[in-house]
C-alpha cells in the first residue's frame, strides 16, 4: 500500500469505504505526510484514528502508535486487520505477548509486512525494543491520548513524560499527538513535553451534537437507573461509579432486576476483567458497571448511553466518559446523578497529597460543581471549559437546561456589584472567598485582607451564596472574568469585564438549579436509524453470529451505521455492498457475501422495491413518511422503534399518527393496546370518548390521574378509538 497516483479520497474509499473525510482529517494527513509535527484535538468519535491509520497504510515504513491501554490497542489492531487480507498489517507490542509472539511481531516488522505498530509507553522504555526499532524504517510516531502527558490532564501518566527522549533514542520522525480532551493549559504541556517543532495545531470543535446531557438529583438513584435502562431495551450502556464496592452493588442490583450487567474495576482479577470486557464488546452483556478512577479501554462505537451514578472528579473526565456514547454518530444519552455528598468524597481523596496536587484537584472539582449546578446551556458551559465559544441556540434542546429552561431576569446590577467587589479586593481571591465577602462571611484569609475589603464586605447580603456563585459562573462563561490556572483559580477581570464596568449593558441571568425536586422526564431525541427495522435486526443478529465465530467484537465486522445503510439500500451484489457507508472493497469481500445472501432473500420474500430499482412510487399521492408509518404499524413494530428509525420521539410520532387517522386513514394499534390494558380499562376509556363531544386527549387527561395512565397510553387508545369508530 504505497502512495500512487490515486488521491487520498480514492484510498479512503477503497480501504475504509468512506466517501469523504470528516472535518480536517485530510489536512491533518497531508501535514503528516509532508513531514511536519502536529497536535490534533478532536472530540471522541471525531475520527482521530483515521488521521494516522490512512497515512500509515500509504507511507513507506511502519508507524509507531503509542497508546496507554492494551485493550484499546487490541481493538484498533482488530479494526485495521478487518480492512486488510493480511493480519500482519498491524501488531501490538506490549506486556500481553509471550516471547514467541514478540519474535513473530519482530519478524513481520523486519520483513516490512507491518504498517502500524501499537506500543505502550512502558514497552518503549525497554532497551532491546529501542535497539530493534532503530533498525526499522519508521514513517512517523503517533502519540494517542496525549493529554496523559500533563498533570493538568484527567489521566496523567508519568511514563508519557519520557516519550520525547525515547523517540530521540530510536530516531526522530514526524510526531502527531492526538487527544479528545485538552484545555489550553494541557495543550501547552503537550507541546512543551514532546518538543513539537513548528507544530501545526488542529483544534476541532469539541461539540458532540448527538449527545444529550442531563444532570439529575441523586434521589432513588438505583430505581431511576433501572427505570431508564428498561426504556433502552437492547441498547449498550456504561454506568460509572465512584468506588469498587458501589460497582459491585449496582451490577448485582441490575442483575436481580433482569438486566444483563457486569462489573469492571481494578479489584477484579485480570482474567475476569478481560472476560467481562469481551462480553460487553461481543454483545453478550448490555451494561458494564465500572469505576471512574480506572480507564475502561473500551472502544465500542454503538454505546447508546452513559450513566454517572456519581459525579466525575473533573470536567475532562466527564467529557471523556460521556464521549464513549454514540461514537458512530447515533444517539447518545448522558445522565449524571448529582449530590454534594459525592463532592465531599472526591475532596476526601485529596487528603495526604502534595499541596500543589490538592490545589489542582480542588480547582477541577469546583469546575465540575459549577457544571452540575448551572442553569446555563450545558453544552455552552462544557465547550467554554475547553476554550471554545458556542452559541447556545445551536444546542437544539440537547441538554436538560435548554429543553427545560429556567426563567431569565435582568442581572446587570448584580454583575456590576461582583466586578466592583473584585476590583476593591485587588482581584486577589478565588470564587469561594469572593462570594463570602459579598455575603459578609469571614475566614482566616479574608481577615488578613480586612483593610482592603471593608468597603465591599457584606455588600451582597440580599442574595444567597448559591446565587452569587451562579453570577460568577455566568460572568465567567460570558468572558467578563477569567480564572488564573497557575494560581489555582484566582478571579481576574477580563478586558470585556473592564469595558462592562465603564459602559454597563443588559445582562440576562438565570438562577442555578435546586436539586431538591426530582426530575425524571424522558430525555433527548434520537437521531438516525434504519428504514427497515426488521431487516436491521436480522443483519445485527447475523453480525453477532459471525463475530462469535471470528472471535471479534461485532463492530469490527460492520459498524452499526453500515447495517443501517444496508437496511435502507438493500444491496444484493458485491458492487452495491462496497458502496455502503463504511464498507470498502476489502471489507465487502471479507464479510459481505453472507449479508448479501440474507438481504437478497429478504427482498424476494417481502417483494421489496429497492431504492435503486424504484422509478415511481406506487402511492405517489401519499408521503413516504406516512406510508412508512402505516407499513410498520401493520408489521406490529413497537412505536419506539418506528420513532427511532425516523429520528423522532414517541411523542412526535404519535402526533403524526393522529394526523394520519384524522385525515381518514384507518390503522390498527391493537397489538400495543392488548399488551398494556385490561378489557375493562379499554371499555372505560372508550365510553368516555363516546360520551364526549370532542373526544379530545385533554378530556381524557382530566378524567384520569397520571398514576392510572400515562399520556402515551391515553393517546394510543384515543387514536385506536377514532380509527375504528370514525374511519
Amino acid at each position: 500500500m504505497i502512495k500512487s497516483q490515486l488521491t487520498l479520497h480514492d484510498h479512503l474509499k477503497s480501504i475504509f469505504g468512506f466517501s469523504s473525510f470528516k472535518g480536517r482529517q485530510e489536512e491533518i494527513i497531508k501535514t503528516l505526510q509532508e513531514g511536519n509535527d502536529s497536535l490534533v484535538i478532536m472530540p471522541t468519535g471525531g475520527g482521530k484514528s483515521m488521521c494516522y491509520q490512512l497515512p500509515a497504510l500509504l507511507d513507506k515504513g511502519v508507524a509507531i502508535i503509542i497508546s496507554p491501554l492494551i485493550a484499546l490497542m487490541k481493538n484498533q489492531v482488530d479494526t485495521i486487520r478487518g480492512f486488510s487480507k493480511n493480519d500482519s498489517i498491524a501488531h501490538v507490542l506490549n506486556s500481553s505477548l509471550n516471547k514467541q509472539e514478540v519474535q513473530g511481531v519482530k519478524d513481520d516488522l523486519s520483513s516490512g509486512k507491518t504498517k502500524l505498530l501499537y506500543v505502550a509507553p512502558e514497552s518503549l522504555t525497554k532497551e532491546d525494543y529501542i535497539l530493534f526499532l532503530r533498525n526499522i524504517k519508521i514513517s512517523f510516531y503517533a502519540v494517542d491520548e496525549a493529554h496523559c502527558i500533563s498533570e493538568w490532564g484527567h489521566d496523567f501518566r508519568p511514563e508519557y513524560r519520557k516519550l520525547r527522549q525515547i523517540i530521540d533514542n530510536i530516531g526522530r520522525k514526524p510526531i502527531i499527538a492526538l487527544t479528545a480532551t485538552a484545555t489550553p493549559k494541557v495543550q501547552q504541556d503537550i507541546q512543551k513535553n514532546l518538543k513539537l517543532e513548528n507544530v501545526k495545531i488542529f483544534l476541532d470543535s469539541f461539540n458532540r451534537d448527538n449527545l444529550y446531557y442531563d444532570i439529575r438529583p441523586k434521589i432513588n438513584v438505583e430505581k431511576e437507573i433501572i427505570k431508564f435502562i428498561k426504556q433502552q431495551t437492547g441498547k449498550s450502556g456504561i454506568i460509572y461509579c465512584l468506588s469498587r464496592k458501589k460497582v459491585e452493588e449496582i451490577a448485582e442490583t441490575l442483575q436481580v432486576n433482569g438486566i444483563n450487567a457486569l462489573p469492571y474495576h481494578a479489584g477484579l482479577e485480570s482474567k475476569v476483567r478481560v472476560k467481562h470486557q469481551d462480553a460487553f464488546l461481543m454483545e453478550d452483556a448490555d451494561i458494564i458497571v465500572a469505576t471512574i478512577a480506572f480507564g475502561m479501554g473500551i472502544d465500542k462505537p454503538d454505546i447508546r448511553f452513559v450513566i454517572h451514578h456519581d459525579i466525575p472528579k473533573s470536567l475532562e473526565g466527564y467529557y471523556q466518559e460521556t464521549g464513549r456514547a454514540g461514537r458512530d454518530g447515533g444517539e447518545g444519552h448522558c445522565v449524571t446523578f448529582y449530590s454534594y455528598k459525592d463532592i465531599e468524597k472526591l475532596e476526601n481523596f485529596l487528603h495526604g497529597k502534595p499541596v500543589s496536587e490538592v490545589e489542582v484537584g480542588r480547582l477541577l472539582i469546583l469546575e465540575t460543581i459549577s457544571f452540575a449546578e448551572t442553569s446555563m446551556c450545558r453544552r455552552k458551559y462544557l465547550l467554554h471549559y475547553f476554550g471554545e465559544e458556542f452559541n447556545d441556540t445551536r444546542c437544539d434542546n440537547m441538554c436538560d437546561n435548554c429543553k427545560h429552561p429556567k426563567p431569565k431576569f435582568e442581572g446587570k446590577g448584580f454583575v456590576l456589584k461582583l466586578l466592583e467587589t473584585m476590583l476593591a479586593c485587588n482581584e486577589s481571591f478565588k470564587a469561594k472567598e469572593t462570594v463570602k465577602i459579598l455575603v459578609g462571611e469571614s475566614n482566616s484569609l479574608i481577615k488578613q485582607h480586612q483593610s482592603i475589603i471593608s468597603d465591599v464586605f457584606g455588600s451582597g447580603t440580599e442574595k444567597s451564596k448559591e446565587f452569587w456563585h451562579a453570577v460568577i459562573r455566568q460572568a465567567y462563561v460570558q468572558g467578563l472574568i477569567t480564572k488564573e490556572i497557575e494560581t489555582y483559580g484566582i478571579l481576574k477581570i477580563a478586558k470585556k469585564g473592564k469595558t462592562f464596568l465603564k459602559q454597563p449593558s443588559t445582562f440576562e441571568l438565570t438562577e442555578d438549579h435546586n436539586y431538591d425536586q426530582l426530575n425524571t422526564e424522558s430525555i433527548g431525541k434520537q437521531k438516525g436509524g434504519a428504514s427497515d427495522i426488521i431487516l436491521f435486526k436480522i443483519l445485527k443478529d447475523h453480525r453477532k453470529k459471525i463475530a462469535k465465530v471470528k472471535k471479534l467484537p461485532p463492530p469490527i465486522i460492520f459498524l452499526e451505521p453500515s447495517l443501517v445503510d444496508m437496511a435502507n439500500q438493500y444491496p444484493i451484489n458485491m458492487e452495491e455492498m462496497s458502496q455502503i457507508q463504511g464498507v470498502g472493497q476489502g471489507k465487502a469481500e471479507k464479510y459481505g457475501e453472507s449479508f448479501i445472501d440474507i438481504i437478497k432473500k429478504y427482498v424476494e420474500e417481502n417483494e421489496i422495491e429497492r431504492p435503486s430499482d424504484m422509478i415511481v412510487r406506487s402511492l405517489a399521492n401519499k408521503s413516504a413518511n406516512k406510508i412508512y408509518i402505516i407499513q410498520n404499524i401493520d408489521k406490529k413494530i413497537p412505536l419506539a422503534d418506528i420513532a427511532s428509525a425516523k429520528g423522532r420521539t414517541v411523542d412526535e410520532l404519535l402526533t403524526e399518527i393522529e394526523s394520519i387517522v384524522d385525515s381518514g386513514t384507518r390503522i390498527n394499534l391493537s397489538y400495543l393496546i392488548n399488551e398494556s390494558f385490561e378489557d375493562y380499562q379499554i371499555e372505560e376509556i372508550n365510553n368516555i370518548l363516546i360520551e364526549s363531544e370532542e373526544a379530545s386527549f385533554l378530556e381524557l387527561r382530566e378524567e384520569f390521574d397520571e398514576d392510572e395512565f400515562t399520556d402515551e397510553e391515553l393517546r394510543i387508545i384515543r387514536i385506536q378509538f377514532i380509527s375504528q369508530i370514525g374511519n
